[in-house]
């Protein structure tokens, strides 16, 4: 009897431990399954489909068509997965904005272009590029053969001359280091043109309008979480500035972190007129990398100087 006992005690000690040990098991996986939704790109999808080319049918090709619609490389039918010519043409285009070798294949260097953090405006607008590396300018202030890729908003829209002291304001519940880290890119800015800038008494009133949104905030132009669009701004006269609330926000060249300063100079490049750059190092290039800081670039204040004429 007293063995019995034995038995059936060390039967339900086993018992015990076989539920926990599934119970661990499940609780791990259910963390490391929140950790990657957590930390997974909505660029992410892109990894998979490296190496396809013209005449394939891949899963996931779709999303890469909606990639290029957003940015403006693309229009028209998107809705299947079929890598054709125009798909094709779209990812040549991309390539020599980028500086890449112009195959219309999604190698390892345009996926992993196309993967970066980025800003949300389009880099072609109304199927006009103006990014495009293969347009050279020589800008007239800057003597020798200095090669400019700044672009302008189609039709180049600027602030008139009686608005060159501008006045910004920030959206109620702007994170406190997000108002210094913007404040010093408008004096970075205000420093490196005509420009001038101070804080409005209230956001109704300012001529910029800063704030943070989640998803869909009211623009029509919603975010899509960690790791994508980080932020998007508007040409002038719109003055309207939106970060990603989602983002991991901080202050200087903390590893996985976006840097508030470096995205508001390239944001305030849009408010001012400026649109995309492909010229490496300058501030108005669209993709912005987590971990490091980045200041304004002779590109940048080169384009400010030739959209107003100073």
């Amino acid at each position: 009897m007293a063995m019995a006992s034995s038995k059936a005690t060390t039967l339900s000690l086993f018992t015990i431990a076989s539920l926990l040990f599934i119970l661990l098991s499940l609780l791990s996986c259910a963390k490391a399954s929140e950790t990657h939704n957590k930390t997974s790109s909505p660029f992410e999808f892109l990894d998979h489909l490296k190496g396809c080319h013209k005449g394939d049918k891949v899963q996931g090709i779709q999303d890469l068509k909606k990639y290029l619609e957003r940015f403006g490389y693309l229009n028209g039918d998107i809705n299947n997965d079929d890598f054709d010519d125009q798909l094709e043409a779209a990812i040549k285009t991309y390539q020599i904005n980028y500086h890449l070798k112009a195959t219309g294949t999604l190698d390892t260097k345009t996926v992993s272009k196309m993967m970066m953090p980025r800003c949300g405006v389009p880099d072609i607008i109304n199927g006009t590029t103006a990014m495009r590396s293969g347009k050279k300018r020589h800008p007239h202030h800057h003597g020798g053969h200095t090669v400019a890729h700044y672009a302008f908003f189609q039709g180049s829209p600027k602030w008139p001359a009686n608005k060159y002291h501008l006045t910004y304001g920030f959206a109620q519940g702007t994170p406190a280091n997000a108002v210094g880290a913007v404040t010093r890119a408008f004096a970075t800015w205000a420093g490196n043109t005509h420009f001038s800038f101070s804080r409005a008494q209230s956001v109704d009133s300012a001529d910029l309008k800063i704030s943070f949104g989640s998803g869909e905030h009211g623009d029509g132009r919603p975010f899509d979480g960690p790791g994508g669009v980080l932020a998007h701004a508007y040409a002038p006269t719109n003055g309207r500035f939106h970060y990603d609330a989602d983002e991991t926000w901080v202050v200087g060249a903390v590893p996985g972190g976006m840097d508030l300063e470096t995205v508001a100079l390239h944001e305030i490049g849009h408010l001012l007129g400026l649109e995309h750059s492909s010229v490496e190092g300058a501030v108005m290039l669209p993709g912005i990398r987590a971990g490091f800081t980045q200041s304004l670039h002779a590109d940048d204040i080169q384009g400010i100087k030739a959209l107003y004429n100073t």
